[in-house]
């Protein structure tokens, strides 16, 4: 009821008694402005088209009820499209958990612990395909004491000699188990044993469909709210795919490359724009040592080592792109997560996501799934601009061949925009610039930096032009 007053939302996400470092939620449930449950119900039509316009909206003004946030995701995420009906979706949602089974089913005959409530954190085979004999998953999937040890192992080559994309995938297990062990340690949710081994199976699934990526770490960070949110694992599952297929070239990895810089280089670039003498001071103030307790903060410890490597290697930020910038991997590689308190992570995406949103998002998705191809190219954006989330439509109106910048980027130039002044004045070394961004934790107002992003990507795009019709003038 609008007047009433807010109330936090802490509640929906407990969190243990023990842990007491936890970063205080600013995110509070705003009648008349958070999407209610009865504004959502509202929202449909009689047979299930969402006015995706008016959700939006109510979505820009103050987030989503943690009630109905898992079934709103899987629209913003494009799981499916707002003109779907009631039917097609429930049709829709049983094709996908069926498929899901089939998948899993598909991992669990070539190792039997996904899908059994347990999960592993140590190797079971080695690089080159031979199995491994560790006493620690015995315990871990309760093998009787008695049984031989070898079993397990002498099961997974049983049928010879094992192609290497079953080995890689094998090889990856125990990191996915070790990952899952210390994510949101923090909440009464992950007490429960049977989470932890859901957490494990749906990034198993997805690294052995995901033959270029496989699992890196910091994608624990992203699937845990999706297990939260929705109760199904198989709609857990399909929502955590159709996120990373924002965000996998991320984690995209090769000898002389990681996913990532490109984030790194797209923020350099905007920095230098919006904030000339910042840009400048950490370009001409840097320093190639990163603390070591950084390092494992992170928790992204293989992608950051090769990133600085690469540094090393080439010696020139230009060469590498973004290397003064490496102190916001963590930022973009996990969308936030370390630098807000679990509710306020899910409010700061779902926020990014209605401002990105584009409803040709499920049919882009389904056509790919289809290896569809269409002769007359793209697909133009005939649509009331209403369809779209506000960013969307800022950069509906540029005209480039370029594809526009993902908030998020302008979402870590906001931060460090507003905190220009301390890091000029006391940022001496990229050491310094990670303490000074590390004292933010929990301190940022996730509406704040939205609007803060959507101003400088405004500002950005305007100097952009004019230097473009300078050039060309």
């Amino acid at each position: 009821m609008r007047g009433a007053p807010s109330e936090p939302a802490d509640s929906y996400y407990e969190v243990r008694p023990d842990s007491t470092d936890v970063p205080a939620t600013r995110f509070r449930i705003k009648p008349g402005k958070t999407l209610s449950v009865r504004k959502w119900l509202a929202a449909f039509s009689s047979d299930g088209q969402l006015d995706i316009g008016k959700t939006l909206n109510r979505i820009h003004r103050g987030g989503i009820h943690p009630a109905i946030r898992g079934e709103v995701w899987e629209f913003l995420l494009g799981c499916y499209h707002p003109m779907s009906t009631f039917d097609e979706r429930k049709q829709m949602r049983q094709n996908r958990r069926a498929q899901y089974v089939r998948l899993k089913n598909e991992c669990s005959k070539m190792f039997p612990v996904v899908g059994s409530g347990k999960y592993i954190t140590a190797p079971v085979i080695t690089e080159d395909g031979q199995p491994i004999r560790n006493p620690v998953v015995d315990l871990e999937t309760n093998l009787d004491a008695n049984a031989n040890r070898t079993e397990m192992a002498n099961e997974l080559t049983s049928n010879g000699p094992l192609d290497m994309k079953v080995v890689q995938w094998m090889h990856t297990l125990h990191q996915i188990g070790l990952d899952v062990k210390r994510t949101d340690r923090t909440l009464l949710f992950y007490d429960k044993p049977e989470n932890l081994s859901k957490l494990w199976d749906i990034l198993s699934v997805y690294a052995w469909i995901d033959i270029d990526v496989g699992y890196c770490q910091g994608m624990s960070d992203l699937c845990s709210p999706m297990i939260i949110l929705l109760e199904n694992e198989a709609d857990a599952f399909w929502c955590f795919e159709r996120l990373m297929r924002r965000l996998r070239g991320n984690f995209q990895c090769t000898e002389t490359f990681v996913g990532v810089q490109t984030q790194l280089s797209n923020l350099a670039t905007v920095t230098q724009v919006i904030d000339p003498k910042l840009h400048q001071h950490l370009g001409t103030n840097r320093s190639l040592y990163l603390p070591f307790s950084s390092v494992m903060d992170c928790a992204f410890f293989v992608h950051l080592r090769r990133l600085i490597f690469l540094f090393l290697y080439f010696g020139s930020t230009e060469t590498l792109g973004g290397g003064n910038y490496l102190f916001a991997f963590r930022m973009l590689m996990v969308l936030f997560r370390r630098e807000f308190s679990f509710c306020d992570s899910l409010y700061l995406w779902e926020m990014m996501w209605a401002l990105e949103y584009d409803p040709d998002l499920f049919s882009l998705y389904e056509e790919l799934e289809l290896n569809m191809e269409k002769a007359e190219g793209p697909k133009g954006k005939s649509k009331p601009t209403r369809k779209y989330g506000k960013y969307e439509r800022e950069n509906m109106k540029i005209k480039s061949v370029d594809a526009p910048l993902p908030i998020s980027v302008f979402l870590v130039a906001s931060v460090l925009k507003d905190k220009s002044s301390v890091l000029l004045h006391q940022a001496r070394g990229l050491d310094d610039v990670v303490k000074i961004l590390n004292d933010m934790t929990g301190n940022l107002d996730a509406k704040k930096a939205c609007i803060g992003a959507l101003k400088l990507h405004k500002k950005y795009v305007k100097a952009k032009t004019h230097r473009n019709s300078k050039s060309m003038g």
